[in-house]
């Protein structure tokens, strides 16, 4: 049984539907809830919701940024040319414009982020399962 599993029903959003639309750059199943539908506010606004294991592809915001806080589970980010970096309840990420990296559950928990995203994000290729173990060691 993995850990968090409390996550899967949304820590304070819920975790809302398939990730459908991005499923391509995910390895594993992730739940996407958007939260904020204003036009006028030029970043997204979501719940991601990432079951164990399942971890996001590399990939670099460009012309922006993103803000990763952690809301429930315990997951990895990682910046290439460095070592992966622990995550749990109440940590705050931030990646600037241009750094490629990914992010994604521990293998053996669930876990949660609210991501808020300015600019686009240029996807690149999938963590390997060899390179997600060597990384999450």
């Amino acid at each position: 049984m993995a850990k968090h599993e409390e996550v899967k029903n949304g820590v304070i959003f819920p975790a809302g539907e398939k990730n459908e639309a991005f499923a391509q750059y995910f390895v594993g199943q992730s739940y996407l809830n958007p939260l904020v539908f204003d036009s006028k506010v030029s970043v997204g606004v979501g719940n991601v919701t990432f079951e164990p294991g399942c971890r996001n592809n590399w990939h670099i915001h460009r012309d922006g940024y993103q803000i990763l806080l952690v809301t429930g589970g315990e997951g990895w980010y990682q910046e290439e040319g460095k070592p992966a970096q622990f995550l749990k309840a109440g940590d705050v990420v931030v990646t600037h414009d241009g750094v490629k990296h990914w992010h994604g559950a521990a293998k053996d928990s669930w876990f949660e982020h609210i991501a808020i995203t300015a600019g686009k994000p240029e996807w690149l290729e999938p963590v390997s399962d060899e390179a997600y173990e060597k990384a999450t060691k």
